[in-house]
């Protein structure tokens, strides 16, 4: 969790810094970058134990990052739009389906963590194995049953303990990031 926890601090700064020079579409992406970095911020500072561990804010910060995702996200990036301090990338355009698709998976996942909230958090040491087991939630000892070609379902990720789904979350914008966003 540490790892995410830096992931998204060191997203904050970058993105303060790029804002001052933006205009047009590519300080709209920024903005709505900043926004849900600062609902990244919140979570991560409660599963780092920063903060106490709030379900309303979890849900708050989840639904900030839905409803920035997907479509809402995508649409910010038109072909070419690379002018000024944008951190997108070429590649961005090259692969649009896989940009799309860690998208869409963010809003997902993102519903999959305001759903999750009330869950408890995984402590230290107990095991992921542990938490799944072969209980039925996971249906013959496996993933398989629960999992389609897009991932885990609604239904199994509702059931996750609520860090475990955050994790999945700072997992895809780590993917984007390393693949679509140019580094300082």
């Amino acid at each position: 969790m540490g790892v995410a926890v830096a992931l998204s601090l060191s997203f904050n700064s970058v993105v303060v810094m790029a804002h001052g020079n933006a205009t047009g579409i590519v300080k709209e992406r920024m903005e709505l970058m900043k926004e849900m970095k600062d609902a990244m911020k919140s979570v991560a500072d409660i599963f780092s134990g920063k903060s106490e561990y709030n379900a309303n804010t979890i849900k708050d910060a989840a639904q900030t990052i839905e409803r920035n995702a997907g479509s809402a996200m995508t649409e910010l990036f038109p072909e070419g739009s690379i002018h000024g301090p944008s951190e997108a990338r070429p590649e961005i355009w090259q692969e649009w389906e896989r940009f799309e698709d860690l998208s869409d998976r963010l809003q997902r996942y993102s519903a999959a963590l305001a759903n999750a909230a009330d869950n408890e958090a995984v402590s230290p040491g107990r095991s992921a194995t542990g938490m799944m087991g072969t209980s039925s939630m996971m249906g013959n000892g496996g993933m398989g049953n629960m999992m389609g070609a897009d991932g885990p379902s609604e239904e199994h990720l509702s059931q996750m303990p609520a860090d475990r789904v955050f994790k999945m979350v700072t997992d895809t914008c780590s993917s984007c990031h390393t693949r679509y966003r140019v580094e300082e």
